[in-house]
């Protein structure tokens, strides 16, 4: 996709985010786990065979499986990286109706309940494209495990200044913490070991887009 139409579609969708009410906040243990067995029943895998792809325990993915668990984020993109899917394959689709009026939204937090991920727009297979809306607690950090080769990330910091890491530069060196100021985004590949945290003392809001090239 052209650069300039790159930035012209994060500008739509950030003025489109930013005037989102808020979302129907759902319990999404059972619509994971559906979508989990789906995922294994696509692909013909065992609960061993995902346990490898995906380097999750079986225990833990047949948890998910029966709703009793629900993944961190780092474990989900764990699972998603291993079906060589999209992350919000397993937030959304939940058979949810939708109205003129109001917008359902579906949120997961992490184990620690510092994270928040809120899916904005689902992916869409015809602009490879899905967008999350990220909120981090106070003086908390999330580091991502590499992503596969050829996702791309575009981080917005929506309501004030952020701090991203990536693992290393275009020219291979590694790299340290570089803050954002609100309004401020920057593209990245996303097959490397990256993070972000907001050293502030109140929630601070990313916008995530994220592109399957």
């Amino acid at each position: 996709m052209p650069l300039i139409a790159v930035s012209i579609v994060i500008g739509i969708i950030t003025i489109i985010a930013i005037s989102f009410t808020r979302g129907i906040i759902i319990n999404i243990h059972a619509s994971l786990g559906s979508r989990l067995k789906a995922a294994r029943s696509n692909k013909g895998w065992s609960l061993d065979k995902t346990s490898q792809h995906t380097g999750v325990s079986k225990a833990m993915l047949g948890q998910i499986e029966r709703g009793e668990s629900s993944p961190t984020v780092v474990r989900l993109w764990n699972i998603a990286n291993g079906f060589e899917l999209p992350l919000s394959y397993f937030l959304t689709d939940l058979g949810l109706a939708t109205t003129q009026t109001s917008v359902s939204t579906n949120t997961l937090e992490n184990n620690e309940h510092d994270i928040k991920i809120v899916t904005l727009f689902p992916y869409d297979a015809v602009t490879k494209i899905e967008v999350f809306q990220i909120t981090l607690d106070p003086q908390r950090q999330h580091i991502s495990a590499p992503h596969n080769a050829g996702v791309i990330e575009h981080i917005i910091a929506v309501d004030g200044a952020m701090e991203y890491y990536l693992a290393r530069a275009a020219d291979g060196t590694e790299q340290e913490w570089h803050r954002l100021q609100q309004g401020e985004r920057i593209k990245f590949n996303a097959d490397q070991h990256h993070g972000y945290r907001n050293m502030t003392d109140k929630p601070m809001t990313i916008h995530n887009i994220i592109c399957y090239t």
